[in-house]
């Protein structure tokens, strides 16, 4: 009986000894700026209104929509150097009126999605128009105010601030379904600005105007969300970007809280950063974001100040 006791009792101590571990890991997670990219103006490698990213399919550099300049900008993702840029305003069919949504898929192709015409625009991996898909509008197929878009198992997810829902493609631009709808009941939205994906498939979506995040499956099914109104940890005020490490830990940008927040997969805060201003680790008006898997860098919209910042991962 005294051995039980005792072998229990070990138990329970290496139970809370890991926990214990656990929680400063999570405690200690923090990020040290890199660099900035960008400023203020309309020359090569300046922004305006910078909105979302994503990589090259070669994984070496980082594209930017710049909403109010309407290029797509191309950067050395290591030293923030400008490479080139695409789209701009024009009425030819490689042109973009008000970029915002980027994504990459697996075979190069890089696909546009413009907020203001609701056209979808896709290049080839050297930046080249290849064609032009859906509309703008509120009917299946059609999109209004396009936000942050993901590409996952040969389907495009496209959260719509106008429609207050997600619309799906085939990489061919063949509509296949849409699911939300405007409200606050679990599976609907109020401006969804970013639909993203864990490695496990679900699609985390920041749906800004209701202070919280959905989860969804591939099909559109809801699993689960969290967060409310407010500026402590967990709460939130307009979160706009999304991105997810290769953890699944999911980092959150909030418009009105001028920070990052970062949960586990399940919702559980981990650690927070930011506050308003203009110097290293502040933000303005934060939207899109990205982080590297392979690195663990965050690539972070900070939209006021006309500029992208950079962090890593301390230690």
């Amino acid at each position: 009986m005294l051995r039980v006791k005792k072998l229990t009792t070990m138990l329970t101590f290496g139970a809370i000894a890991l926990a214990t571990v656990m929680a400063q890991a999570h405690a200690e997670m923090k990020f040290d700026h890199v660099m900035n990219i960008g400023s203020k103006g309309s020359g090569e490698g300046q922004f305006k209104y910078v909105e979302d990213f994503d990589l090259t399919v070669d994984g070496k550099y980082i594209m930017a929509t710049d909403a109010a300049h309407a290029w797509v900008q191309v950067f050395d993702k290591a030293t923030g150097k400008f490479v080139t840029r695409f789209g701009g305003k024009g009425d030819n069919d490689e042109n973009l009126d008000k970029p915002e949504g980027i994504s990459t898929a697996p075979d190069g192709r890089i696909f546009v999605a413009d907020y203001n015409t609701g056209d979808v625009k896709v290049y080839d991996k050297n930046y080249k128009w290849l064609t032009t898909f859906s509309e703008y509008g509120s009917e299946p197929g059609q999109n209004i105010k396009s936000e942050f878009t993901s590409i996952r198992d040969g389907k495009y997810y496209m959260p719509e601030a106008g429609n207050h829902r997600v619309s799906v493609w085939d990489l061919d631009g063949k509509f296949l379904f849409t699911f939300g709808t405007k409200g606050t009941k679990n599976g609907q939205f109020n401006n969804p600005e970013s639909a993203k994906f864990s490695s496990d498939g679900l699609m985390y979506v920041a749906d800004l105007k209701n202070d919280r995040i959905q989860v969804f499956d591939k099909d559109g099914k809801y699993v689960k969300g969290w967060g409310k109104s407010g500026t402590g940890p967990g709460e939130f005020k307009s979160p706009a970007g999304i991105g997810i490490d290769k953890d699944d830990n999911i980092y959150v940008t909030e418009i009105g809280n001028n920070r990052i927040q970062v949960f586990d997969k399940d919702g559980k805060f981990l650690t927070m950063w930011g506050k308003k201003g203009s110097g290293n680790g502040e933000f303005g008006n934060l939207h899109g974001m990205f982080v590297d898997k392979s690195t663990g860098w965050v690539y972070i919209a900070d939209t006021k100040n006309n500029r992208i910042q950079v962090f890593k991962p301390a230690g």
